[in-house]
């Protein structure tokens, strides 16, 4: 089949504009990455590290709190997210059912808390008032109810079909056990909108850490650690080089800029591996559950 001049313009226009949008999206990444693994402070041509060396990779490790923040920020992560989609997911679907008592009103409430927060002081008083300060739990119980999670989840689980529920009722399930059974294999693609969010979410936090938490220090998680490191890049290169004998090769390979990079690839990779794999789901759940009719 032949083809036109026109329609091979067009195509190495296409071709040409979303391999540069593919460029600009990638480079970031690429760029922090190799600043991680590079000798010294700079980068070589072609964006091709200089004498890739993981020195900081090993270095940054071995330091004091490492693994203490890397467990609490993993701890967080996989419980809020498994009890942010429960509850969320258990609440989306009460208030698709017509007897739920208050229905409308409750889910009025809800959107509002979307536009309209007490503040931080306020917030920082109630959490204080239930014993939640200088706790894990204050990483948990306040992110575990979404409004915006709800409404996703509420509007995909309209589009399912009314008649599966109700063949699962004329044989006798319950509420949660048609919750259970069925509602939550079908919702695949919407539990993976949601975790991925909440996921996300709880493994990039770290105000609350900051502000509710910094007394505790085995309560640090990685994202506070990244802060600080960020801060005091100059202070931490120095004690990496001090804290074990290298050999002068090593010692210049490290650098506050290159510390600042492998902070934030260890921080971000968890993040880059996870989402390819829910991509599927997440593409399809954000389209069903965003879009009504």
């Amino acid at each position: 089949m032949k083809v036109s001049v026109s329609r091979r313009v067009f195509l190495g226009f296409n071709y040409l504009f979303f391999g540069l949008f593919i460029l600009l999206c990638v480079y970031p990444i690429w760029y922090i990455f190799i600043s991680s693994i590079s000798s010294g402070s700079g980068v070589g041509q072609f964006f091709i590290p200089i004498n890739p060396t993981l020195s900081n990779y090993s270095k940054v490790f071995k330091l004091e709190g490492m693994g203490v923040a890397f467990r609490n920020s993993l701890v967080r992560t996989l419980l809020g997210t498994a009890l942010t989609v429960l509850a969320c997911m258990f609440l989306g679907f009460l208030f698709t059912k017509q007897e739920m008592p208050l229905r409308k009103p409750l889910y009025r409430i809800l959107i509002v808390t979307m536009y309209v927060s007490g503040g931080l002081i306020p917030t920082y008083l109630v959490y204080r008032s239930y014993g939640m300060l200088n706790s894990f739990s204050v990483y948990i119980l306040p992110t575990i109810v979404q409004a915006y999670y709800v409404i996703l989840i509420k509007t995909f689980l309209e589009q399912l079909p009314a008649s599966i529920e109700e063949a699962a009722k004329i044989d006798g399930a319950g509420t949660f056990r048609i919750f259970l059974r069925i509602i939550l294999p079908m919702a695949q693609p919407i539990i993976a909108t949601i975790a991925v969010y909440a996921a996300v979410g709880q493994w990039n936090a770290w105000f609350d850490n900051h502000i509710y938490t910094f007394n505790r220090p085995e309560l640090t998680t990685l994202q506070y650690k990244l802060y600080t490191y960020l801060k005091e890049a100059e202070i931490l290169t120095q004690q990496l080089k001090m804290s074990s004998e290298l050999d002068t090769g090593l010692m210049e390979a490290l650098t506050p800029r290159g510390v600042r990079m492998t902070v934030t690839v260890i921080t971000v990779l968890p993040v880059l591996f996870v989402y390819p794999f829910l991509q599927r789901y997440f593409v399809k759940g954000i389209m069903i559950g965003s879009v009504k009719g």
